[in-house]
């Protein structure tokens, strides 16, 4: 009988980076579908756009240091930050917009820190919030989902628009946003955060067309089946052990628990947990942008309060802040807790007991 030694913790299935990052991306493909159902082909475009930024931008860098450029791309890391920055953003963002992102991603947050593995902050998710505190109205600028929409866009409409601002047949990104009935369609988080600022309740909010659609009345057109896709994915990556359960679950539950609170103070203000869920980047951000491996805590209990404090971070902003999504906040802001979190939730070393405290009596 041969016997196998190894180095604990004794991981048996073992996955080199680049193909972690693959597996991410396959994981990714059923969202990234829906995404372009609804919203058509400017989804691609932009993935398209930031891939390549990303990827010349690493290589730039890891050649500038005097480093293996090969071997620095071929890991999918400036990939996957790349493409999980692009369907975050308006499927029309202008190009030069989502240029800088992407740029901003892999040179400041990334390769300012040292590269892979050194990096504070979630690349993807600090582009996201510099673009939108930068750029408010543009990276606003959602479409209505293509079932509401009063004009209808090919890939060279939205060719077109992103590089010109202008479609083949002259309409402009405000006209495009227009909805069957011809006014300009707010997304859903947006649209409900607007209607109770003017004295609406949440459940009026919810009965014009662009909720309703089959899934959950809580969902608004599109995005509910865009959550379900990357809920789908993400559920993928825990069977194959590509992500653990700690993070997803509890900032699922945590979304759950504290839009359930706030509904028990006043339901007719506050979206239920099945509306938070459904609309805007919750399933995204739970699954596959706050497991990042390296701006995420390491430690199981870590990771539980880790996902729980985004959780509640996302609704406390969606409801009282002055953006109408909060995931790339919630997980910029607890990026910057991970050294603490980690510190406080180390796991005792096998064998090694707890140290008491010196009581009254000691010298």
């Amino acid at each position: 009988m041969k016997l196998t030694l190894s180095s604990s913790p004794h991981q048996h299935v073992r996955r080199t980076t680049d193909q972690v990052m693959r597996w991410v991306l396959y994981a990714m493909i059923p969202g990234v579908i829906a995404q372009v159902v609804f919203f058509g082909w400017g989804v691609i475009i932009q993935m398209l756009l930031a891939a390549i930024t990303a990827v010349v931008t690493e290589a730039v860098i890891v050649a500038l240091r005097k480093r293996e450029i090969g071997q620095a791309i071929a890991d999918y890391s400036a990939i996957v930050t790349a493409l999980l920055l692009a369907v975050s953003l308006p499927p029309l963002l202008p190009w030069w917009m989502t240029v800088l992102g992407s740029w901003f991603a892999i040179a400041i947050v990334k390769q300012l820190y040292g590269g892979l593995g050194f990096n504070l902050f979630n690349p993807a998710m600090a582009a996201y919030v510099m673009l939108l505190i930068s750029f408010p109205a543009a990276m606003s600028g959602w479409l209505p989902p293509s079932s509401l929409a009063l004009h209808t866009l090919s890939f060279g409409d939205a060719v077109s628009v992103i590089f010109t601002g202008f479609s083949q047949s002259g309409y402009d990104l405000t006209q495009l946003r227009a909805g069957a009935d011809g006014f300009t369609m707010a997304t859903p988080l947006d649209y409900v955060k607007t209607q109770l600022s003017q004295g609406y309740t949440y459940t009026e909010a919810l009965t014009p067309p662009l909720f309703g659609n089959g899934i959950t009345e809580a969902a608004g057109a599109g995005w509910g089946w865009i959550a379900l896709a990357y809920l789908a994915g993400g559920v993928l990556l825990i069977q194959l052990r590509i992500i653990s359960w700690h993070i997803p679950v509890s900032l699922l539950a945590s979304v759950a628990v504290t839009a359930v609170f706030l509904q028990l103070i006043n339901g007719d203000l506050y979206g239920s947990a099945l509306f938070h869920w459904t609309n805007g980047a919750v399933m995204l951000g739970a699954f596959f942008i706050a497991t990042d491996p390296v701006s995420a805590s390491t430690t199981p209990k870590g990771r539980l309060v880790f996902g729980a404090a985004i959780g509640f971070w996302v609704v406390m902003i969606r409801t009282f802040g002055g953006y109408p999504d909060a995931m790339a906040f919630a997980v910029v802001i607890m990026n910057m807790a991970v050294p603490l979190i980690d510190y406080y939730t180390q796991p005792r070393v096998y064998g090694q007991k707890p140290r008491k405290k010196p009581s009254e009596g000691d010298a």
